[in-house]
């Protein structure tokens, strides 16, 4: 063990990702005897190639660098000892981790009253050394540590004016949101048929005013910049009254795969399916109910669902389509990609719909729909699916797969493949 490589200065790792495993032993293979989520501060205790030991809750243990940032103590933002800076009206904070802490001072020992994500943007108010303060909303301010996001102009967040001035909510109960991300807090809820000013643009959202002239977030998907007539905006449940671009009147089983003591694939880095499919599943029904589905998840939390009751959920629900999430796995570890698979041939259609929303949304390599021979699939009679997205035995790719960047964007394009699959059916 390579102990003490820093001398005496005392270090703090800090984990990127949510789960991340503890090792009784710096190896893959194992035990792990617990878990650090995203932003969780432990004391670093030495070194071994690739591998960190820490205490955690009075516990040594182990975990790999690729997943935590280390701090030595002159960073960890004692108040006093770094130059502080004003900055500027035209800065702004975008998170670049899963999940970031924000606390009343500058310092890891200092209290946390939140927690911010990925591609989430904030005002910047001062700069302390390595800790930004930030506007956390009209009322807070916050710190949180510089090296998990990026400080830059408020241009980032740019003006569209003249393209979209003006949005028409398809659906009552539609979320408008804090901030750019389906996981931010809901500010208020609004009703089909009512009319947003957009302010700016922020990839796949529309920044709003709102009636007490503050503004919110509202995505692309459930609204429409263009003229909406009565018919659109019906309030009854009727399928074939359903407006072109939203999920109105339709449910759809959201299967998330694995679960309880079936961990699914595990990655080279330690990283267990079962917990991505979850996380996965829950983004992707965040999404389909903001487009006004009907989601049923086959599981909402760490439990063992056989595959069969999977399948009775399904046919009970008599739902429109089922997609089951998972990761994939090959003893080649080369094998890289996502892949899209379906069994009868009523669920071609839906498989190719939803491959090819992914290829617009993910930078992974495209394996394409197939035809497969899961349980899932072949004793589920419904519009049935299966989406690999992506090889956690990659040891490349379990690094894009763990992230909330990419499970926002996979999950945004298979939400992209159900829509254009049911716009046509």
């Amino acid at each position: 063990m390579d102990q003490g490589a820093a001398g005496t200065s005392k270090k703090t790792a800090v984990s990127k990702v949510n789960a991340l495993n503890i090792r009784i032993e710096p190896s893959t293979s194992s035990s792990v005897i617990g878990q650090l989520m995203a932003g969780e501060a432990v004391e670093v205790t030495g070194r071994k190639g690739d591998w960190s030991s820490i205490v955690s809750n009075g516990n040594d243990g182990w975990v790999h660098t690729d997943y935590i940032t280390e701090i030595s103590q002159s960073d960890s933002g004692q108040a006093g000892t770094t130059s502080k800076q004003q900055a500027t009206e035209a800065e702004q904070f975008t998170v670049s981790v899963d999940a970031l802490n924000v606390r009343q001072e500058p310092g890891l020992s200092s209290k946390k009253i939140g927690l911010i994500r990925s591609g989430e943007v904030y005002p910047v108010i001062q700069v302390d050394g390595n800790w930004v303060k930030i506007k956390l909303d009209n009322k807070t301010d916050a710190w949180v540590y510089s090296f998990h996001g990026t400080i830059g102009p408020k241009s980032n967040l740019q003006s569209d004016s003249s393209a979209v001035s003006k949005v028409t909510v398809l659906t009552n109960g539609t979320n408008i949101r804090q901030s750019a991300t389906t996981s931010s807090t809901i500010v208020k809820r609004a009703f089909a048929g009512e009319n947003l000013t957009v302010v700016a643009e922020e990839g796949d959202w529309y920044k709003v005013a709102l009636p007490a002239g503050e503004t919110a977030f509202i995505a692309k998907w459930v609204v429409s910049s263009g003229e909406v007539t009565k018919a659109d905006l019906q309030s009854n449940d009727g399928k074939s009254d359903r407006p072109t671009g939203t999920l109105k009147g339709l449910t759809i089983v959201v299967d998330a795969g694995h679960g309880g003591n079936d961990r699914g694939a595990t990655g080279l880095h330690g990283t267990d399916e079962k917990l991505l499919t979850l996380m996965t599943a829950q983004s992707l029904s965040a999404k389909l109910k903001a487009a006004g589905a009907n989601v049923i998840l086959t599981r909402d939390s760490d439990t063992y669902i056989s595959l069969r009751k999977r399948v009775s959920i399904n046919l009970q629900a008599n739902a429109d389509a089922f997609i089951s999430l998972h990761y994939d796995a090959n003893p080649n570890t080369s094998i890289t990609g996502f892949t899209t698979y379906y069994t009868n041939s009523n669920q071609k259609a839906l498989a190719a719909a939803v491959n090819s929303g992914l290829e617009k949304s993910i930078n992974l390599r495209n394996r394409g729909a197939q035809p497969a021979n899961y349980l899932v699939l072949r004793e589920n009679k419904k519009n049935s699916i299966l989406v690999e997205l992506g090889f956690l035995s990659n040891p490349s790719e379990e690094r894009i797969l763990i992230t909330e960047k990419f499970r926002e964007q996979a999950t945004h394009g298979i939400y992209q493949g159900i829509i254009q699959y049911f716009d046509k059916n």
